[in-house]
């Protein structure tokens, strides 16, 4: 494998590979000098031992993404940059034959997702997105509840997760020499540099990523897609209102309320003020979850046992586990890319909508909202040169 944005995902991904037995990590990158020096005496330190018997020949270290896809012994690589650099490298990573495990949330716009996608599919590719809670047992049996009519019929399903903060300073400074800004902002418009516009904090600035929607809207609100049978369809209304800041660098939403209609009626309420995780209401009662609990109304419910006949979702109890079976079988992971460009979607959309400040009508389908050029302006974005899709 390959590993490509060594923050802190990447380092905890890199890891996580690494702990298995049938991966050997031979290269990293990042446009972070100092980043990219600890992962990569982090690499060799973990397999010294290969190294004095002669198995391991030491880590390569790249600040170029293309130098590492360009390596004909990479079978798979891990992508965890800024999100505005997802689409870019995995699509050069899928040309290069090569598997992809990339972190969430997948894109930075809906055209981006979907040319991902395609690209997916196009290269014959094994694809997963670090959505982990489906390989969480609680939020699969939380949505098998849901599907199998243990609530009755299902009619609302709430997200819960905290706003994004409102600060950020403007004052430009020269980059650090260790880090190669030009390349970081990538296809972003060009912006003085800032510490508090790389690294960590890039989620709260629109030119990057879309703050709280889709960094948390990228888990809970797939488990409300899975929960709801529509993880490869999509709403086909949406409206919602946030509050934006008004000064300072950050300009993603602090606090938000987005609502979305599904066509069979059913509707995700998404919420910076709701409790953190996912509750499926239904007429006969709910299930909220979150990460490390489950609790329902009745609790009879969280008994009930999924009969044979019954809808049994996709089985993962290790996400990057899960990955590396796949790569072998040539089988979809759990979160394939398809999936997880849906679920984005639906984040992508709670933030147009909260943008333009008006209900809008989507069509899952054709992927563009009806009769409203000013909205489906906002599915794509341009691209700073050289940088293109």
């Amino acid at each position: 494998m390959g590993c490509i944005g060594m923050g802190g995902m990447g380092n905890g991904d890199m890891g996580a590979f690494m702990g298995n037995v049938d991966v050997q990590v031979v290269a990293v990158c990042d446009v972070d000098g100092q980043r990219l020096e600890s992962a990569r005496e982090r690499v060799d330190a973990s397999y010294a031992e290969k190294k004095r018997s002669g198995a391991f020949r030491g880590c390569a270290a790249y600040k170029d993404f293309r130098e590492l896809l360009a390596r004909e012994d990479i079978e798979a690589v891990m992508i965890a940059t800024p999100d505005h650099w997802h689409a870019i490298i995995s699509i050069a990573a899928l040309k290069s034959g090569k598997d992809v495990y990339c972190e969430k949330p997948l894109s930075l716009t809906i055209e981006e997702g979907r040319a991902m996608a395609d690209a997916v599919r196009r290269y014959r590719r094994v694809f997963q997105t670090g959505s982990q809670q489906r390989s969480d047992g609680r939020f699969r049996f939380a949505c098998e509840l849901a599907l199998n009519g243990r609530l009755g019929e299902v009619h609302t399903i709430r997200t819960g997760f905290g706003g994004a903060p409102a600060t950020g300073t403007r004052v430009p400074q020269d980059p650090p020499s260790h880090l190669d800004y030009d390349f970081w902002l990538g296809q972003a418009p060009w912006e003085p540099y800032t510490p508090d516009r790389c690294h960590f904090n890039f989620r709260w600035i629109l030119d990057y990523s879309g703050g709280m929607m889709t960094d948390w809207g990228a888990h809970h609100n797939d488990i409300a897609q899975w929960g709801n049978g529509t993880s490869t369809s999509g709403p086909v209304l949406v409206q919602g209102k946030g509050e934006f800041p008004r000064d300072g660098l950050y300009n993603t939403a602090t606090q938000f309320h987005v609502e979305y209609t599904y066509a069979k009626g059913s509707r995700v309420i998404c919420d910076s003020g709701q409790p953190q995780g996912v509750r499926f209401e239904g007429s006969e009662g709910w299930v909220h979850v979150k990460r490390g609990d489950i609790w329902a109304e009745p609790k009879s419910v969280l008994s009930s046992v999924i009969g044979p006949q019954e809808i049994h979702l996709y089985e993962s109890h290790n996400h990057h586990r899960n990955f590396l079976d796949c790569v072998r079988s040539r089988k979809d992971p759990v979160a394939p890319c398809e999936v997880a460009h849906r679920s984005a979607t639906v984040c992508h959309l709670g933030n147009i909508a909260m943008l333009l400040g008006r209900e809008l009508r989507w069509d899952p389908v054709r992927e563009r909202f009806v009769e409203d050029d000013e909205a489906n302006r906002m599915v794509s974005r341009p691209q700073r040169a050289p940088w293109t899709l």
